[in-house]
């Protein structure tokens, strides 16, 4: 399950915001599928977590969208990460051409989770 951070410039438009909280759960998803965590296109409620945030006034950067993906280690999804942040950089960019100026960060931590109803 990762976990996705978007920070973005208070200049962003509304509607491109709009439209990477429609495109990221699947295009990230795509970007960390791997054997251990098989990707089958049906996402349910808690499967990718957005946490949209506006930067302020003390926050630096220079770019207009920051995208940070947290999603377990495995030796298969570390072992090629920068191609697959690359080709996600490139879906994203064409899925979403209002949106020029961003960068992606693909962190891989030794993580556990768990979720359940109770």
């Amino acid at each position: 399950m990762p976990l996705v951070d978007i920070t973005y410039a208070p200049h962003v438009p509304q509607d491109v915001l709009r439209q990477l909280r429609s495109i990221l759960p699947h295009l990230v998803s795509l970007a960390v599928e791997c054997p251990e965590e098989p990707y089958d296109g049906d996402l349910q409620p808690g499967d990718v977590v957005l946490r949209f945030r506006e930067s302020g006034p003390l926050d630096s950067g220079g770019l207009d969208v920051v995208i940070e993906i947290h999603s377990k280690w495995f030796e298969s999804r570390a072992a090629d990460r920068q191609r697959r942040v690359d080709e996600l950089h490139e879906r994203i960019a064409a899925a979403a051409p209002g949106l020029t100026d961003f960068g992606i960060y693909l962190s891989l931590p030794v993580a556990a989770w768990s979720q359940g109803e109770e």
